[in-house]
C-alpha cells in the first residue's frame, strides 16, 4: 500500500475512534477511578489565623466515581506559607528585635507555616444538561486529621538554641480531627486530558497542642482550638478507563 493512502487511513481511524469515545463520554453516566492532583490557597479563621496568615496547599486525590454520580476519595494536601503572625523568637530576640548567632552577629533564622490534612470524602455531582452527564456541581462532605506547625530554618547552622530537638520547644505543633466541605465545578471531556475539579473547600480543625513546653516563655496552650481554613482549589483529575473497540469502558 503506498505510504499517503495508508497515512490518510490511519489518520481517518484515529478520528473515528475519537468521535465514537465522545459520543460515549456525551450520552452515558460512566463509572471510574481516578486520580487527581491540586493546588489551593486558603484564607485563615479561627484560631487559625491568631498564629497564620494566608497560605498555600498542594496534594493528591484517589477517587471513585459511580455511574449514579457519587463520589469517593482520600484526599492529602500539604500546607506551606511564610505568614507567620505568632511571634515564638521573643527569649532569642535582642533590644534591637534581631536574633543573633552563635558569634554574636545578626543570623539569618526564617520562619514558616508548615502542615497537612488528610480526608475521606463523599459527595454527589448534579449534572448540567449543557455538557455531559459526567459533567456539573460537585458537592463533598469529608472527615480525617489536620496537622500544623510553626517551622524554624537556621539558614547558617550557627544558632544552638534551634538545633536539633530543640526546634520543638518553638514549633507549636497542634493536631487533631477535622471535617471538610467543597463545593466545586467538576468537568469531565471527552478526550480524559482537560478534566478540571475547581471551586470553594473549607476545612474545620479541632486540634490541640501536643507539646509540653514552650521555649520562649509563654505558657503552654491546653484548650481545644477551632483552626479553619477558607479557599479555593483547583484540581487536574485523570479518570482511570481505556476504550476498546466494542465502546465498553474498562478499568486499568
Amino acid at each position: 500500500m503506498p505510504v499517503k493512502p495508508l497515512k490518510r487511513l490511519v489518520i481517518l481511524l484515529i478520528s473515528l475512534c475519537s468521535n465514537l469515545y465522545a459520543q460515549r463520554i456525551s450520552d452515558t453516566c460512566i463509572a471510574a477511578p481516578y486520580v487527581g492532583i491540586h493546588f489551593s490557597g486558603h484564607l485563615p479563621y479561627g484560631n487559625m489565623a491568631d498564629r497564620f496568615g494566608n497560605n498555600f496547599a498542594a496534594g493528591g486525590t484517589l477517587g471513585f466515581k459511580t455511574a449514579k454520580n457519587w463520589f469517593f476519595e482520600g484526599d492529602f494536601s500539604y500546607i506551606f506559607s511564610r505568614n507567620v503572625r505568632e511571634d515564638v523568637l521573643t527569649q532569642l530576640k535582642t533590644d534591637k528585635g534581631n536574633v543573633t548567632n552563635n558569634e554574636g552577629f545578626p543570623a539569618d533564622l526564617r520562619v514558616f507555616e508548615r502542615g497537612w490534612m488528610s480526608t475521606l470524602n463523599a459527595g454527589k455531582l448534579l449534572p448540567l444538561k449543557k455538557l455531559n452527564p459526567n459533567s456539573g456541581v460537585l458537592f463533598t462532605l469529608g472527615a480525617g486529621v489536620m496537622l500544623h506547625r510553626i517551622k524554624l530554618y537556621d539558614a547558617e547552622q550557627k544558632i544552638a538554641a534551634v538545633q536539633g530537638d530543640l526546634k520543638k520547644g518553638y514549633d507549636r505543633l497542634s493536631m487533631g480531627p477535622a471535617i471538610k466541605e467543597s463545593l466545586t465545578f467538576f468537568y469531565l471531556s471527552s478526550n480524559r486530558l482537560v478534566n478540571v475539579n475547581a471551586g470553594l473547600e473549607c476545612y474545620q480543625g479541632f486540634t490541640k497542642n501536643v507539646r509540653g513546653i514552650n521555649y520562649d516563655g509563654s505558657p503552654v496552650e491546653s484548650k481545644q482550638r477551632l483552626d479553619i481554613l477558607i479557599g479555593v482549589r483547583i484540581a487536574w483529575v485523570l479518570p482511570l478507563y481505556k476504550r476498546l473497540q466494542d465502546n465498553d469502558i474498562y478499568y486499568y
